[in-house]
């Protein structure tokens, strides 16, 4: 994944809000923001090359000493940034680093 120029569509503004993720975002009360701080300022911790139309990857944010997790494709071609979902992850399915599956 190109993280720099991921960073660089959130701060263009290139961001395709997936209504799947807007949907989910108002649900769990998590805000734009969120996200995009959690892209800008995250880790990348899993990577999914082959999907399509576009490569994405799951970002690790923290936001108040919480996980954030943030599903991204990116369309390097044109430089935008598709938000897929967004979810705080619990310790039922991630390690307490909540990097790591279990």
């Amino acid at each position: 994944m190109d993280k720099k120029g991921i960073q660089s569509a959130v701060e263009a503004g290139t961001i395709e809000w997936q209504r799947h993720s807007l949907e989910r975002m108002f649900e769990r009360r998590i805000s734009r923001e969120q996200v995009k701080q959690s892209i800008v300022n995250g880790t990348i911790i899993e990577e999914y090359p082959d999907d399509t139309p576009y490569p994405s990857a799951l970002f690790l944010g923290w936001f108040e000493g919480k996980p954030l997790h943030v599903v991204a494709a990116y369309d390097a071609e044109f430089g935008r940034l598709h938000i897929i979902t967004a979810y705080i992850p619990d310790l039922g399915h991630f390690e307490t680093d909540y990097k790591t599956r279990r």
